[in-house]
């Protein structure tokens, strides 16, 4: 029996004939705040993921700390794509959240319209390095999707703001990186926020 994913006849792996524009999106944001699952969760396709278990190896450079359960990490990329209009299909990348990868995000940014940034409400300090990566190797717009695991506290959108050093007109969205209309809300986010920068606006046109 062939399955769905593996079938080259399957639907699923095509674009419909009526999307007149593909956007490319990344997925940033640190290690272990939910790329792969927000990948997995929205994608139309079986998503395409670069993940390896985790070694001892890792052990005092990869923290754990409030990811008990996490047994595997993205290495090169994870990648996804979803229709969100009849004329319109996003190419979702998601980035490695280790800093020793970082040197991939160049590439992985390369045609992008935009970056939807992944933060875990537990582990805020962890983002304020990849604030800076982003601003550093690109110069794309990006918005903010706060992952609200069930145990995270939680902080109105100001308070994000303040925390994270972000420009007043930066879109802060609270989503669930499980579910599919609530991720899919925070890229629709990240297009539309996207459209009022003139070299994205051009793209997206």
């Amino acid at each position: 029996m062939v399955s769905a994913s593996s079938d080259p006849t399957v639907p699923e792996r095509y674009v419909s004939p009526t999307v007149a524009q593909s956007v490319k999106i990344l997925v940033v944001g640190a290690f272990g705040v939910g790329k792969t699952t927000l990948i997995g969760s929205v994608s139309e396709i079986t998503p395409l993921r670069t993940e390896e278990t985790m070694t001892a190896a890792s052990v005092g450079v990869d923290s754990l700390a409030g990811l008990d359960d996490k047994t595997t990490t993205t290495v090169a990329m994870d990648f996804g794509r979803i229709t969100v209009s009849p004329e319109v299909v996003l190419y979702l990348f998601g980035t490695p959240g280790q800093r020793r990868f970082w040197d991939l995000w160049e590439g992985l940014a390369d045609g992008a319209v935009g970056a939807l940034v992944l933060v875990d409400p537990r582990r805020i300090e962890d983002s304020f390095e990849v604030f800076d990566q982003l601003e550093l190797r690109t110069s794309m717009p990006f918005a903010v999707a706060v992952n609200q695991f069930p145990d995270a506290p939680y902080y109105d959108r100001e308070q994000l703001r303040t925390a994270l050093d972000l420009l007043s007109d930066t879109p802060i969205v609270i989503c669930d990186a499980r579910s599919k209309d609530s991720a899919a809300g925070a890229l629709i986010s990240l297009v539309e926020h996207a459209l009022h920068f003139p070299a994205s606006s051009k793209a997206l046109a």
